[in-house]
């Protein structure tokens, strides 16, 4: 397949899937192998680093408007009763190192994993049935909305939460680290609903934690992909000729693009269906995911 036409491709999957709770490492991994794309290869290693970095530009150019509210609030809050630590700002912070240290930790443990389909696609199916279960629970609460008292939901909106929640959120947020399949956002948002958010706030909540935590993750990444001693196949900017950087810029635009209408449509759709169609898509997904990993075994 031609080079540019795959670096489409691939802009689309990464765009459309990293930020549904599908998980976009499971889906990369997957059209990669479909693909006949060698993980080994230095090259396509940078390659699914930079798309995944477009993704992200996506998310502070689309929350824009919000980020400039929270940062003319800090510390204080719209309403003067929060401090540094528990304004969203700071719970987002709070959430992402509470990821980071064990993560970090587990470099080793992740990077074995990721090359398993196997625990992709049990990732995928047992986080769908989670994700449905989740979402069932407070469906009631849901239809019935904020002027429902006495309900398992607590916190409608991002700026009412609390650091308990934020903890939480983090430490489920492990989970999609060491498990491939089992996607940042599922994890998150999942955790944010057992811990009494709405869908729509802990849907943002899940976006905002993504900024730090995937600008960190791909940075160190990208960084361990241009080291030339201590890396089996190693890829340096002086490396890559023209037909690369095309490619790569190919890639960069289409899931920059792709993610920004992913993210807009995601939130509409959030507040008026719930997660219910992403988790049965997980679970199918994750069962031909086992099937494709047995017959490569057989």
């Amino acid at each position: 397949m031609n080079d540019y036409l795959l670096s489409v491709l691939l802009g689309i999957v990464e765009g459309l899937t990293e930020f549904l709770p599908v998980s976009s490492t499971a889906h990369l991994r997957i059209s990669e192998a479909l693909l006949h794309i060698s993980l080994s290869d230095g090259y396509w290693k940078m390659y699914t680093i930079v798309i995944q970095l477009g993704a992200i530009l996506c998310l502070p150019v689309y929350f824009r408007e919000r980020i400039a509210k929270f940062l003319s609030t800090f510390p204080r809050g719209e309403r003067g009763d929060r401090t540094a630590l528990t304004h969203p700002l700071g719970l987002t912070i709070v959430a992402f190192v509470v990821t980071a240290l064990p993560a970090f930790l587990l470099t080793k443990v992740i990077g074995k994993h990721l090359e398993s389909l196997y625990i992709m696609g049990g990732s995928l199916l047992i986080g769908g049935i989670v994700m449905w279960l989740v979402d069932a629970l407070n469906a009631k609460a849901e239809a019935g909305g904020q002027e429902v008292s006495e309900t398992r939901i607590h916190t409608w909106r991002m700026e009412d939460m609390s650091l308990g929640q934020a903890i939480w959120i983090g430490a489920c947020q492990i989970l999609s680290a060491v498990f491939p399949g089992t996607s940042r956002s599922m994890s998150t948002i999942a955790g944010g609903q057992l811990a009494g958010m709405s869908r729509a706030s802990a849907l943002e909540f899940s976006f905002f934690l993504s900024i730090p935590t995937m600008v960190v993750a791909t940075g160190y990444d990208l960084l361990k992909s241009m080291r030339v001693k201590g890396v089996a196949n190693p890829i340096g900017v002086s490396q890559i000729d023209s037909h690369g950087w095309i490619v790569l810029a190919i890639g960069f635009v289409v899931s920059y693009i792709v993610a920004y209408a992913s993210v807009a449509w995601f939130m509409a759709w959030v507040r008026k269906r719930g997660f219910a169609p992403f988790a049965v898509y997980r679970i199918v997904a994750g069962i031909l995911v086992l099937a494709f990993a047995a017959r490569l075994v057989a």
